[in-house]
């Protein structure tokens, strides 16, 4: 018999659950996706009785198949910063979960920015105000949705960002459910006060939240547990809920970014880039984000740990739009070679700005542009382009991190589905002028939300267990000069400035 940690990731695109040995290696993975709904421009959303349909089948599949063991504890990872608005007395949704993505209050968010509201939020979040995250969602929830408003009133609304939602179906849903949150998922709502972790009440008036409806903001690493699964539930057992983290800092702790200076970078719809900056918050003057890292729970000691984040709305969901939308390539396995295809880009650049521009600019106006297009161009370029775009997303995030922090970046871990394309890494390398070193593991954002769950029932005595473990698979070692690699950064900055000034 074999002790396994379960994770379930809620993702942007779909549900998995992977059970963990207790090296870290995976014993058995499920994975379903769930529909991606655009009601309007600009709007996406999901059915959250979908995502919790798709989270209890990858479950069952999970266990069964699984040599026979005993899963010591459950955690969760998930997309942060989309809201869930749920009826308690019948766990019925009021709405479709908003999506981070989603750009409908960004009218709000204008209007938020011109009242003067920019600095004190950042101040106190660490975030600017945008539609990337959760309480203007949350307003918009309450303000067009009659039966939010109505159930708020009445002490019957329950809020939440995915995770959330997952626990309180998991331990229970109407039979006590807990409504429980960790601070990495609070600190992307812009209602959370950074420096304690707290829910902020001057700013839950401002957004016009209940406080009664949020979720009890607990450690990402609980040794008391959230709750436990239901014995008739998918895991068919009781398991204790231990761990939450929203999934780029669990991808943080599953790289074992686990001192000040290290740094990840997730490849998945987005990109995201995170630098563990220690145990107090590290104010960005460069566009980045002020984040929780993690909170763990040391029997009777909390140990809290923050970030600075590079948040990049648009990446492997270009990739997407070159397959679904333009219909350029038939799977993304297929652009490494193409891309290879062609010595480079033939003097195209792809700012995929479908969203607004993330960091470093923040820049809800801007749109995508391709710049650079001849008769010479082929498919082959356009897809080089596309990827070298992700690429230099990240040396920008990469570069603000630095003048924040004052510590360079030495070496980026990455994980994530785009990682298995090795001309993508070594591009990257080229851009960034820093190895890159890909895990032996990727499923890294799964198993940071298994090693906070095994922290939390004494699986790991340490953290120092967690950096024992991890192994790398390959390094990607920079080839480009420096001439070479800065003079095609000026390029591309030449391309989101048209991105950028589209309208005007």
């Amino acid at each position: 018999m074999s002790d396994y940690l379960a994770a379930i990731d809620q993702g942007t695109t779909g549900t998995r659950c992977i059970l963990f040995d207790l090296a870290g290696v995976p014993a058995a993975t499920a994975y379903r996706e769930h529909r991606q709904i655009y009601p309007q421009p600009g709007w996406v959303e999901h059915d959250p009785l979908e995502i919790w349909a798709r989270t209890q089948e990858v479950i069952a599949q999970a266990v069964a198949a699984a040599p026979a063991g005993r899963v010591l504890a459950a955690g969760i990872t998930n997309q942060r910063e989309t809201v869930i608005a749920w009826d308690a007395r019948t766990g019925t949704p009021v709405y479709n979960a908003i999506v981070w993505q989603d750009t409908r209050t960004e009218p709000d968010c204008r209007a938020l920015v011109a009242a003067g509201w920019e600095e004190e939020v950042r101040a106190r979040t660490g975030l600017p105000i945008s539609t990337y995250f959760s309480a203007t969602k949350i307003r918009w929830l309450l303000t067009h949705v009659p039966e939010a408003a109505a159930l708020a009133a009445a002490g019957h609304l329950r809020l939440g960002t995915v995770d959330a939602w997952l626990i309180w179906n998991l331990t229970g849903g109407l039979r006590g459910g807990a409504h429980v949150t960790d601070p990495t998922n609070a600190s992307r709502t812009l209602l959370c006060d950074l420096a304690t972790l707290a829910w902020d009440p001057a700013l839950l008036e401002r957004f016009g939240v209940p406080a009664a409806a949020l979720p009890r903001i607990a450690p990402s690493s609980s040794a008391e547990p959230y709750g436990h699964t239901r014995p008739d539930g998918p895991f068919g057992a009781a398991v204790p809920v231990c761990g939450d983290l929203g999934d780029q800092q669990a991808a943080l702790v599953g790289q074992a970014c686990l001192a000040p200076g290290e740094a990840k970078n997730t490849y998945g719809t987005g990109s995201f880039l995170l630098q563990h900056v220690g145990g107090v918050p590290a104010p960005s003057a460069h566009g980045l984000l002020s984040t929780a890292a993690y909170a763990l729970d040391g029997r009777g000691r909390v140990e809290r740990a923050y970030a600075l984040e590079g948040s990049i709305a648009i990446t492997g969901a270009a990739v997407q739009w070159l397959r679904d939308n333009l219909g350029l390539i038939g799977s993304a396995a297929e652009t490494e070679a193409l891309a290879r295809a062609v010595p480079d880009a033939g003097g195209v650049y792809f700012v995929p700005a479908f969203s607004g521009l993330f960091a470093p600019y923040w820049d809800m106006r801007a749109r995508g542009a391709i710049v650079g297009l001849t008769r010479y161009v082929t498919k082959a370029h356009l897809v080089r382009a596309t990827l070298e775009a992700i690429c230099f997303q990240s040396r920008e995030v990469l570069d603000a991190m630095a003048a924040d922090s004052g510590q360079p970046v030495g070496v980026l871990k990455v994980d994530g589905g785009a990682t298995a394309n090795d001309f993508l890494m070594q591009l990257q390398a080229d851009i960034l002028g820093v190895p890159v070193v890909r895990p032996a593991v990727r499923e890294t954002t799964a198993l940071g939300a298994a090693y906070v769950a095994g922290l939390a029932v004494g699986a790991y005595a340490s953290t120092a267990d967690l950096r024992r473990l991890w192994r790398a698979e390959r390094t990607f070692e920079p080839a480009w000069d420096v001439d070479r690699r800065e003079a095609a950064l000026r390029e591309w900055r030449k391309a989101v400035a048209r991105a950028r000034d589209w309208l005007d």
